[in-house]
């Protein structure tokens, strides 16, 4: 089974979550016999083509084009990105039988994800008359809210049509399966569940205590606490809350560092640290390589996700990974991934009071949050595995050949 891969995002491009889960899946479905031809944009310093498993073809493209504005780059990517699909596809059709009458082992699935990739799957989809499945990680509905100015509904329609046009639609999470039905109307019995993956292994490397001692020095003092926060800085991901309760958590436990990760605009929450008086207390780091997040994934004393949109909280399951008590609040997918005392501590969306007191349980209760580290990380090992993760992806593109074969279309 050949698959054609569709995100506008891949590493070294990483601007969210996609790229991220289509490179552990695409890896995770190379391992599992499934050759798979990822199509993504250019990045500098990236090459055009890369092998970076017997199975898995990265294939990255340019917009050649000027661009007016954000949505129509979007489009002249998918273009560039439907001429490489082209290009492999014309190839294939020359091997033999026509698609449809292939066996599941010889055949080929277009596997879009999200709206970003809609118009290089649907163009596809009806030019080769190929089954499209789509991967839905978030809504345009759901990052605000609704659906308050014409670019926020266009990219909805986009998204709409996107669950129409596929044959299967993919969700990370019920809550999002949830809002899949409910913002584009998609059928229920279209859409599966299959959960986003973390890879443990990436968190086990060599780090003795001296070298992780000098690390951390370079954050917090010795007697003070890491909280940790990673993520976009936008409001949807609450670190806004999150500065609003490291006040309340110093009344209590003065000692403690608050690290924001992420890069972006980040003034807004500057200023805020400022007018709340806690800016001695914070440090934005920007930016970082991964390298430099794992190991501080591996120095954090607590990790703390207080987002107001969620729609499944891949940090958190890192966090998890990495052996770190998590702090959640029960936003979207978060409350699926975290148990509240059991494996972290939920806590109610947009409220900092609530937020500083799951903090403070931890802090407070250093035996009892070991306890539910031990648990997150056995129920990341069993249940969030890529390679379960992508078994349960293939089981859906066999269902989904099946179904087309015996199909008129």
């Amino acid at each position: 089974m050949r698959i054609i891969m569709l995100s506008w995002e891949y590493p070294p491009k990483i601007v969210g979550g996609i790229a991220r889960h289509v490179y552990e899946l695409g890896h995770a479905l190379a391992e599992e016999d499934i050759e798979v031809h990822v199509i993504t944009a250019e990045f500098p310093g990236a090459p055009a083509y890369e092998r970076q498993h017997d199975l898995l073809h990265v294939h990255r493209v340019a917009v050649t084009e000027h661009a007016n504005d954000f949505v129509h780059w979007v489009q002249l990517l998918n273009r560039s990105m439907q001429a490489k699909a082209e290009e492999l596809l014309n190839g294939w059709q020359q091997e033999g039988k026509p698609f449809k009458s292939r066996a599941f082992a010889d055949g080929v699935l277009l596997h879009a994800h999200d709206w970003l990739a809609h118009y290089s799957g649907a163009y596809l989809k009806h030019t080769y008359r190929l089954p499209l499945i789509a991967t839905i990680h978030a809504t345009e509905y759901g990052r605000n809210n609704g659906l308050h100015n014409d670019l926020q509904r266009y990219i909805a329609s986009v998204e709409w049509q996107l669950s129409y046009e596929a044959w299967r639609v993919i969700c990370c999470s019920w809550y999002m399966k949830g809002e899949v039905e409910f913002a584009l109307q998609t059928p229920s019995d279209k859409i599966v569940v299959i959960p986003n993956g973390v890879d443990t292994t990436k968190f086990e490397f060599k780090f003795d205590e001296a070298e992780r001692q000098a690390f951390r020095s370079n954050y917090a003092a010795p007697d003070e606490k890491i909280l940790f926060f990673v993520g976009r800085m936008v409001r949807e991901k609450g670190a806004h809350v999150l500065l609003e309760a490291l006040p309340k958590v110093r009344v209590v436990y003065p000692k403690v560092k608050l690290l924001i990760v992420g890069g972006g605009y980040r003034d807004h929450l500057v200023q805020l640290a400022n007018w709340l008086g806690v800016a001695p207390h914070v440090y934005f780091t920007g930016f970082v390589p991964d390298d430099v997040l794992l190991r501080i994934y591996r120095i954090a004393d607590v990790a703390v996700f207080p987002s107001l949109y969620e729609p499944f909280g891949i940090v958190a399951l890192e966090a998890m990974a990495a052996r770190i008590p998590v702090v959640v609040s029960d936003a979207g997918g978060l409350k699926e991934v975290v148990e509240h005392n059991v494996t972290g501590i939920v806590t109610w969306l947009n409220n900092s009071d609530s937020l500083a007191w799951g903090i403070l349980e931890v802090l407070q209760n250093p035996e009892r949050a070991q306890e539910m580290v031990k648990e997150a990380y056995r129920r990341v090992k069993t249940l969030y595995n890529w390679k379960r993760i992508a078994r349960q992806t293939i089981e859906q593109y066999r269902q989904v050949w099946s179904e087309y074969r015996k199909s008129n279309w």
